[in-house]
């Protein structure tokens, strides 16, 4: 069985483009009975929550998010669970606008209390 990403939080490793995630959003993660879901927040997002499910090491879920501009954006994300050589988890994942074009990829990884 997969490791829970129940209780995580894991931090982008580097910046996107403008309006969205960068390396100072966190995401705090839940997960239940294949349910996934996050509430996400810092640099360019005010406020952000994704919402989805798990089979194996694949996630597959929505997001929608708000801007510091004030502007709203939602996409959809399917991610793979891999595991770092220190135990840590990466997610790697490839993602698509919903509300805009635009698409692309990007990793987050699981940070310790140190280093939230």
């Amino acid at each position: 069985m997969a490791r829970s990403l129940d209780g995580l939080f894991f931090a982008p490793v580097s910046d996107q483009a403008p309006g969205q995630v960068g390396t100072r959003t966190r995401f705090a993660y839940h997960e239940q009975d294949g349910a996934v879901w996050a509430e996400y927040a810092g640099g360019d997002v005010v406020r952000g929550h994704l919402v989805g499910t798990r089979e194996g090491d694949r996630l597959d879920f929505r997001y929608v998010q708000l801007r510091t501009d004030g502007t709203t954006a939602s996409g959809h994300c399917v991610s793979t669970v891999e595991e770092l050589a220190d135990g840590r988890l990466r997610l790697a994942e490839t993602w698509e606008w919903e509300s805009a074009p635009g698409s692309g990829t990007s990793v987050v990884e699981q940070v310790t209390e140190h280093t939230r």
